[in-house]
């Protein structure tokens, strides 16, 4: 692990070349050659605190003094850096490198292409520009033959999304082969949609989108005056502004306009809970933003068709007031302050325990091609722009058991009484969860001792690696796997409980995720989300109370759903799998053996197994009280017993699926969210259940899942299960400021079922076998020869955080501002 105060987060690379007609003829190679010498730089920055550590001359034994004057010697635990394996095969999910993105962006810029682009950071909503480039997914039934050693490894392939301000279109592009060369092609992506056509009111904001800033000052600056009589606050558009906007989603229901409330509230620290009454409902549908306007605005219930209306009554003195928000509270408590809470805690001033890996850690690494081994598990990282984190060809114990592990979409949807709540369905795909991954908190996030591994993106603004945005630690469960207290030979004894965990963590505005993925020692894998970070505040008054509780003054939590749905792409012993339901069900049995005592007859229960033959029946809820289970089993490979070879499906905290089932915003766009998981046939053209443009088109989604359903067997097919995580979130005074992860979370196991013909933790070294003596003897106890390290750690650094290092286009560093304008992003 790196860590101390050199440590650097972040890199970004702007787009290196002028676009078709601005300087295209810059020398590549030199743009490539500052990229190389940054990296050069940067790799002796982040290695000098390591090189310095290693040399330094206190690596001997430690004398530790002995309360009787004595002292014994105690040597340096071992060392705790990564150790090293060699993937297998290439890692052909990973995302393309800086370089391969800033040569398709530079070939798409070429005049040869037609498509007429603009840079990105001067492009306006008119222009037309590159909106992203990633690496595009190889073929499953190629990668496999790669995988398994009978064919070279696939094609490599990239998309590109570019917004056609100029038709108002846009355009998913297929680009291909790669490297670039005069085989490469481009063309339209389309089979991965079910509506080719992308209306450009589905559009995200580019990097340089200024219009939307500039809507908001112009309808607020000449109302300057009222704003600061009804909040003391007033949003002209200058940095000084003590009012700034919030816009909600989604802006369109089928791509033929574009309409967004835009809420305001207070410019002061932990914003989100300063949302002041008063709401304005914008047209802004196409590229022409002087045709866009206020269609209505709302204050305290009250409906005014312009802001002149507005005025109007604020003049007249008609104006019914609603409560001023409270401007003088320097209390700091949508802050993180400790200033003006409770008072210390007995102890409180020592340090917490952490995690030691006394005698090094126990997994390997392939930092090149992230790929990660650990206790028999196998597995390779991928991570893109709009979901972040995923996994591939998860095998355990030499065996492929998941072929992909892959969040899918994450929503929220709100309720209340005003216009900014009860109209808001986030879907964070659009806004780039993967763009969110911010840099980790070394000790806070992850333990210190965790490995960091870096993950690159390429949007609209250019290239960006976060060196430290996924983190892998093993850790204790601090309870056994298994355990028995018995008295005859060999039934005694503990499996000590360690787990692998990969995690990331994701800010999207005001909430911040946790994506963990936990490897366990019998073949178990736990996917669990949770969440922290801001509630979105509504504005408090009684008609709020059915929708939330007041947290402060005039500020409430509101009552809201958060959904995240997964994709598992399961290969249990082979891709011929099917979907097993082993419910519970009632019985009444007769036995002969039966007394009159207790009567003839008995209720008990029983296991039912049925088999879900197609995609017509394949959309699933849990059982009641939780009486059964899914599973994923291979009907043509049994364990010793006969029993199919198979993966359960184990619902662990807060399983849930959407409640609001019968809403216009969320009509067909979510269609994975109204059911507890789902399972379907798999298709290279289903990749995804939702796409970055989904939130916009509830009518019209450019994915709609519910399409995936066609009737398809079932049985002994690749099948893909699709499973939801979240909470209904009923905030509470204790989410402020900020909404606690021990509450907020949600999980499911995926655990062997008769795959195996035991449990195989049972070959883990890290346990204990206890014999009952006999009488005057001790026990009889068997550690395996493992015995726990009695050493002395590493120096733990200082905390350090540096959170972003920023390139302008020509390499130079980004100023101070820039830099700013970065961490924003996403807030």
């Amino acid at each position: 692990m790196d860590g101390g105060e050199d440590y650097l987060p972040l890199l970004k690379f702007t787009e290196d070349k002028e676009c078709a007609g601005n300087s295209a003829n810059a020398s590549p190679s030199r743009s490539y050659s500052k990229i190389h010498t940054l990296l050069a730089v940067l790799a002796g920055v982040l290695l000098y605190p390591t090189v310095q550590y290693l040399l330094q001359p206190s690596l001997g034994l430690i004398d530790v003094p002995q309360v009787d004057g004595t002292s014994y010697s105690v040597p340096h635990c071992e060392s705790t850096d990564l150790l090293p394996v060699r993937a297998p095969r290439k890692n052909v999910w990973k995302n393309l490198s800086v370089k391969e993105a800033t040569e398709i962006r530079s070939w798409l810029w070429a005049s040869e292409r037609n498509l007429n682009l603009t840079k990105a950071s001067l492009a306006v909503d008119s222009d037309n520009y590159i909106y992203l480039i990633e690496a595009f997914v190889p073929p499953k039934v190629a990668t496999l033959a790669y995988l398994n050693g009978s064919s070279h490894a696939p094609d490599k392939y990239a998309h590109a999304i570019v917004n056609h301000g100029s038709s108002e279109r846009i355009v998913d592009y297929l680009i291909g082969p790669l490297p670039i060369s005069d085989d490469t092609q481009i063309s339209p992506l389309t089979d991965i949609y079910h509506e080719p056509v992308i209306p450009y009111n589905a559009h995200g904001f580019g990097p340089n989108s200024t219009t939307l800033g500039n809507l908001i000052a112009s309808t607020f600056a000449p109302l300057a005056d009222l704003t600061m009589d009804l909040f003391g606050g007033v949003a002209k558009g200058l940095a000084n502004d003590t009012l700034i906007g919030a816009g909600t989603a989604p802006l369109s229901y089928d791509g033929s306009w574009r309409r967004m409330w835009v809420g305001l509230k207070l410019n002061v620290p932990g914003h989100y809970l300063f949302p002041i009454d008063l709401y304005t409902y914008y047209e802004m549908s196409g590229t022409d933003s002087s045709r866009w306007h206020v269609i209505k605005m709302v204050y305290n219930g009250q409906v005014f068709s312009s802001p002149h209306e507005f005025r109007d009554a604020w003049e007249s003195g008609k104006l019914k007031r609603s409560k001023k928000p409270l401007l003088d509270d320097t209390s700091g408590w949508a802050t993180r302050t400790r200033m003006n809470r409770g008072g210390n805690r007995d102890l409180d001033d020592r340090a917490g325990p952490r995690s030691v890996s006394f005698d090094g850690l126990r997994f390997r690494v392939d930092r090149e091609e992230q790929y990660i081994t650990w206790m028999g598990f196998s597995f390779y990282l991928g991570f893109e722009r709009d979901m972040g984190l995923n996994l591939w060809d998860i095998n355990f114990k030499g065996e492929r058991i998941i072929y992909e592990i892959s969040p899918q979409e994450a929503m929220a949807q709100y309720s209340g009484s005003d216009p900014h709540q009860a109209t808001t369905v986030f879907l964070d795909r659009a806004f780039g969860m993967g763009d969110s991954v911010k840099e980790l908190m070394v000790g806070y996030d992850c333990p210190l001792e965790a490995v960091y591994l870096p993950a690159t993106i390429h949007t609209a603004g250019g290239s960006t690696t976060r060196l430290n945005a996924i983190c892998i630690f093993e850790k204790d469960s601090t309870k056994p796997l298994s355990r028995h207290t018995g008295w005859l030979k060999d039934e005694m004894g503990a499996i000590k409980g360690y787990e692998l965990t990969v995690r990331s963590v994701s800010t999207v505005g005001n909430y911040d995720y946790i994506f963990d993925y936990t490897f366990q020692l019998d073949g178990t894998i736990e996917i669990r989300m949770s969440a922290s970070g801001y509630l979105q505040g509504g504005v408090w008054d009684a008609t709020q109370r059915p929708y939330g509780h007041q947290l402060r003054d005039t500020t409430m939590g509101s009552l809201h759903d958060h959904v995240i749905n997964y994709k598992i792409d399961f290969d249990v012993a082979g891709t011929e799998n099917s979907l097993m339901a082993a419910m519970l069900e009632m019985e009444e049995v007769e036995h002969p053996w039966a007394d009159q005592d207790w009567g003839k007859t008995s209720t008990q229960q029983k296991v039912v197994r049925r088999y879900v033959a197609s995609e017509n029946d394949s959309r699933l809820e849990y059982p009641k009280n939780m009486e059964g289970m899914f599973v994923i089993t291979n009907e043509d490979e049994q364990n010793s017993w006969g029993n199919s070879r198979g993966y359960a499906i184990h619902p662990g905290a807060s399983n849930i699926h959407l409640t609001n089932l019968d809403c216009k915003r969320t009509q067909d766009n979510v269609n994975w969210a109204k059911h507890h998981l789902s399972v379907t046939r798999r298709h290279d053209n289903e990749p995804y259940s939702s796409s970055l443009w989904n939130i916009h088109l509830p009518g019209k989604p450019t994915v709609n899942f519910y399409k995936f359903f066609d009737g398809e067997s079932l049985d002994q097919e690749d099948l893909v299960v699709w499973l939801n995580l979240g909470t209904h979130h009923i905030p509470r005074a204790e989410d402020s400021p900020q909404t606690l992860t021990n509450v907020a979370t949600s999980s499911v196991l995926l655990t062997p079922y008769n795959f195996h013909d035991y449990d195989v933790s049972m070959d883990v070294l890290n346990a204990v076998l206890l014999n009952a003596p006999r009488p005057g003897e001790k026990w009889q106890i068997d550690e395996n020869s493992v015995k726990q390290s009695h050493c002395l750690p590493r120096k733990v650094p200082d905390f350090a955080y540096t959170g972003l290092l920023s390139f302008k286009e020509d390499g130079s560093p980004a100023s101070a501002a820039d830099i700013v304008e970065q961490r924003k992003m996403g807030s």
